[in-house]
């Protein structure tokens, strides 16, 4: 059974302090006392540490050693349009598990009245959901959230490679539309379209500024849907690709 991960406040001489809720989870819920060894992260590097011990709402760790983290085939931004608050927090925790390094939530014509101005103070609570999925899925980095934007700030996005899922039949499929020559320092940016999909405009708003429009296939899925199966299949597809390479 993989160690517990938690995310640290900081690192510093061979010691790493953790507040706030997940002190009280370790010690009520996990029962953890000290001794016992978890994986903490920086947000910048994954450690091998051992509970050294509690305070008020404070846990003390010693650094044992570093070790390897799994890291994503390429870098992937997701830019999913804003959906239902309960099926958009869904993407973000299935995006964090699937290795997205960058989330931009967007404002599509299609956007249900009130997401918008809701969305930025949901912000606090979306970081959250970042970081216990991050944890759960023992990412050294958590993704990094921006505030949501427009889709003209959307698709100013720079990447190797940028795509928006279409649902229209002539639409090429995602993996015939993928570079040949890949490798893990690539970056890959995924517009998802909000339910009911892109209003034309905003079509050709994404073609004009040379975005590829891909397809997942005839079925209509939904959005949360879509992200995760893109996302993995961008995965998969730099992850099978004999001269991918991992790099730093």
């Amino acid at each position: 059974m993989a160690r517990r991960m938690f995310y640290v406040d900081e690192i510093r001489s061979g010691r790493a302090t953790l507040r706030g809720e997940t002190v009280q989870h370790l010690r009520k819920v996990l029962r953890a006392e000290p001794g016992q060894r978890f994986e903490i992260s920086d947000n910048q590097s994954l450690y091998l540490a051992e509970l050294a011990a509690y305070g008020k709402d404070l846990a003390e760790f010693t650094i044992v050693s570093e070790i390897d983290a799994p890291r994503a085939p390429l870098h992937l931004h997701l830019l999913p349009a804003l959906i239902k608050f309960d099926r958009f927090e869904w993407i973000l925790e299935k995006a964090t598990e699937l290795g997205v390094e960058h989330i931009t939530p967007v404002y599509a014509l299609r956007t249900d009245k009130g997401l918008d101005q809701a969305a930025v103070k949901r912000m606090e609570r979306w970081v959250k959901i970042l970081a216990e999925s991050g944890q759960q899925s023992r990412r050294a980095t958590r993704p990094v959230l921006n505030l949501p934007v427009r889709l003209p700030e959307a698709l100013a996005t720079l990447s190797s490679f940028r795509c928006f899922l279409d649902e229209d039949p002539a639409t090429p499929p995602l993996l015939a539309s993928l570079p040949v020559e890949r490798s893990s320092a690539d970056s890959a940016a995924l517009l998802i379209g909000p339910e009911g999909g892109w209003d034309e405009r905003e079509r050709a708003q994404a073609l004009s500024a040379n975005w590829t429009a891909v397809s997942l296939g005839p079925q209509i899925l939904r959005a949360e849907t879509a992200a995760v199966a893109a996302l993995a299949a961008i995965s998969c597809a730099w992850q099978a690709n004999p001269a991918s390479t991992q790099t730093g």
